[in-house]
């Protein structure tokens, strides 16, 4: 976690499944969307659970490196895209962040419905639909990159 980062905001797999659906529930009113593109790898978890709860069969991947495991950020490399303009397709991810790696799907799929289930001030504009926003100089631990440990409580060290 570099500097940037203020807060730690841990998500477990249980509120991850239950933000997942809420927002499964709030595209559900929206429109049909003949399937799912999910952005891999943060977008694979989120983008199964909507597929259930809206019933899409039709799963597509763009798959793009832009983060590595210690925080180092470099451009976004698209490893593989999909075809066609994204008409009627749902494009999900787990987290848009700054805005990099979605300036760049939407760039390859322009007329998605982009979703997301956190958002950040610096990248919100760019989605279409997301749950919960969260404070730019937070980190966002998602269950996948985390294991149960003990913890401090947040008072020690403030005295």
């Amino acid at each position: 976690m570099s500097d940037q980062y203020k807060k730690t905001y841990p998500i477990s797999w249980e509120q991850l499944h239950r933000d997942a659906k809420a927002l499964a529930w709030r595209l559900l009113s929206m429109e049909y969307f003949k399937g799912i593109i999910a952005i891999t790898r943060g977008g694979l978890v989120p983008a199964a659970i909507i597929a259930r709860e809206l019933d899409i069969h039709l799963v597509e991947t763009i798959c793009i490196s832009s983060y590595d495991w210690q925080d180092k950020k470099g451009e976004a490399e698209v490893l593989k895209t999909v075809e066609g303009d994204g008409q009627g397709w749902l494009l999900v991810d787990d987290l848009v962040d700054t805005g990099r790696t979605a300036k760049v799907v939407k760039q390859l799929v322009p007329k998605a419905h982009f979703a997301t289930i956190y958002a950040k001030p610096a990248g919100r504009p760019l989605v279409d639909t997301f749950i919960t926003e969260v404070s730019q100089d937070t980190w966002i631990l998602f269950p996948w990159d985390s294991e149960s440990r003990f913890v401090q409580p947040l008072s020690v060290g403030q005295q």
